[in-house]
């Protein structure tokens, strides 16, 4: 069983409480726009951390994390992307990888809406854990919190942070 802490689109801050929320999770997945290094390494120094860069990261953040994410976590595939899209709206070219092979789990950050969809056609569980930055137009800063048990993700856990 491995437990999960989802960020993303943190824009150079990181809430305290999410150290707090993320205390019992193995992991932590940044969806991408950290914003600074020094947000990467915080999270580095407190948890395992996985992620992916996003459009505002500079060549800093660009050479620690890949655009694009594929692993195995337990027996699930996972892929990362921080500008992909959701079900029914996938960008075209991830759109295209997405149905040569398909992921059990898609993440991405970008749109700063939290979404949590199942895409039947792909058979893959879409999560996007909106945004934990204080930039942006959302009004309140989220993450997720799940589990991944060797081919099941469960307990599945939104966490709001406050407002932006």
């Amino acid at each position: 069983m491995t437990r999960i802490g989802l960020i993303s689109d943190t824009h150079s801050y990181l809430d305290e409480a999410v150290f707090k929320h993320f205390d019992q999770c193995d992991e932590i997945w940044h969806g991408g726009d950290f914003g600074t290094l020094e947000i990467a390494d915080r999270l580095k120094a407190f948890k395992p951390l996985r992620g992916v860069y996003g459009n505002i990261d500079g060549t800093d953040i660009r050479s620690d994390f890949p655009e694009k994410l594929r692993f195995r976590c337990e027996e699930v595939n996972v892929m990362m992307v921080h500008i992909g899209g959701y079900p029914g709206h996938y960008v075209p070219a991830i759109r295209r990888e997405l149905q040569a092979e398909p992921p059990q789990l898609f993440i991405t950050g970008h749109s700063h809406i939290l979404k949590v969809i199942y895409d039947d056609k792909l058979k893959c569980l879409h999560m996007n854990p909106g945004a934990a930055g204080k930039s942006g137009w959302h009004k309140v800063r989220t993450l997720i919190r799940f589990v991944i048990d060797g081919a099941n993700m469960k307990n599945c856990e939104v966490i709001e942070l406050g407002p932006r």
